[in-house]
């Protein structure tokens, strides 16, 4: 018995304004970006300790003022913004364990901005993770290079971003 062509998934490509200007003539070629995109890392590479030194104390800045008991509303929103950046930057200048453990600490900070319990021991132990990170001979390795270390930063992150139904604390 045959199919009813009807009934089959019909696969198509929807051309998009970003296709239209990446194949319009002119410009560099697709290697050269490539080439010229490795050539910004590389520089951005150069100056990223301090901006990793930065990074860090403005996120160790946001969890002591948690710590020193402010409203989440105070602090959370600096936090997040640190952590986020620490997690979007990392792999792209190759460092996965610091995406890891910034990812991590971000599910930490999303549960407490949606009404976790802000357990700022969490915080602490995802932020002496990342100061390990700063040394040399943690920069480059992967989360399953240190597989007690990303499994109890993983485990943590989900224990404390539980979020609590209604009416429970």
């Amino acid at each position: 018995m045959a199919e009813d062509p009807s009934n089959e998934a019909r696969i198509f490509s929807a051309k998009t304004r970003f296709q239209a200007l990446a194949r319009r003539p002119g410009g560099v070629s697709r290697s050269q970006a490539v080439e010229n995109a490795q050539g910004k890392i590389e520089e951005a590479k150069l100056g990223f300790d301090d901006w990793l030194d930065g990074e860090l104390a403005g996120l160790i800045g946001a969890v002591a003022r948690a710590k020193a008991g402010e409203a989440v509303e105070e602090w959370i929103e600096i936090a997040q913004f640190h952590a986020n950046q620490l997690r979007d930057v990392g792999t792209t200048v190759g460092f996965e364990l610091l995406t890891f453990i910034s990812n991590t600490l971000c599910t930490i900070l999303d549960g407490i901005k949606a009404g976790a319990e802000c357990n700022t021991e969490s915080l602490t132990c995802h932020i002496d993770a990342l100061l390990l990170i700063r040394q040399k001979q943690f920069r480059n390795l992967r989360p399953d290079q240190v597989p007690e270390l990303s499994r109890g930063l993983h485990q943590v992150a989900e224990s404390v971003s539980i979020i609590p139904k209604s009416g429970q604390k």
